[in-house]
């Protein structure tokens, strides 16, 4: 991420764009960009501005529903999608799309916080197999749920894209692989990397 940082200004803007790319159909209003990306509100509006002078994303207005007064009412949004007529789009959908193995050990260590840690497996996303059921699966013991949710949440602000992803603990974990489990299979037997991997059997 620094690295991207430096290249391109600020890592608000790295996260901007890669959610924008990562989520070329998806209309954003400020509030959502400001949670999915955890950039602070002030610093949105200047970034949105320069991403849209570039021409890579464009304003678009959309309805929601709201309730005032208990009642349901229509809304008219101001958001943002990704143009699609950007002349640059592709190299740079190729470029930050691509989330390089140097930043699996930084994923590795926030997913640390999480428990005593046993085993991290990267899909989906993290080696553009975008047909992979999980992103993420997390082995370990003593796996704090809210701290783990929290934690992918903190990923998905820097990678710009909702996860997929499952964490069991050590024992069921090793019950699932016994009995073939589908999911668990599904991540094994296709595409992934084992970032970290403490598991005292064979998988």
């Amino acid at each position: 991420m620094d690295t991207l940082e430096k290249i391109f200004g600020s890592s608000q803007k790295v996260k901007l764009m890669r959610l924008f790319l990562f989520n070329p159909q998806a209309v954003f209003d400020a509030k959502e960009i400001t949670a999915r990306t955890k950039v602070q509100s002030g610093k949105i509006r200047s970034e949105i501005s320069n991403l849209e002078r570039v021409g890579l994303i464009r304003r678009k207005y959309f309805t929601r529903e709201i309730l005032v007064a208990k009642k349901p009412r229509k809304k008219r949004i101001q958001g943002w999608i990704l143009n699609d007529k950007f002349p640059f789009l592709e190299p740079l959908q190729n470029f930050l799309v691509h989330i390089p193995p140097t930043q699996y050990q930084e994923i590795v260590e926030k997913i640390k916080r999480a428990g005593i840690i046993k085993l991290v497996i990267l899909s989906g996303v993290f080696i553009q197999d975008w047909e992979s059921r999980l992103d993420v699966l997390v082995v370990g013991d003593k796996l704090k749920r809210p701290v783990v949710n929290s934690i992918m949440s903190e990923i998905e602000s820097v990678v710009g894209k909702e996860l997929k992803y499952s964490f069991f603990e050590t024992s069921e974990f090793l019950y699932r692989l016994g009995v073939c489990d589908k999911l668990v299979r599904d991540v094994l037997d296709y595409p992934h990397r084992k970032v970290l991997n403490k598991i005292e059997v064979e998988i």
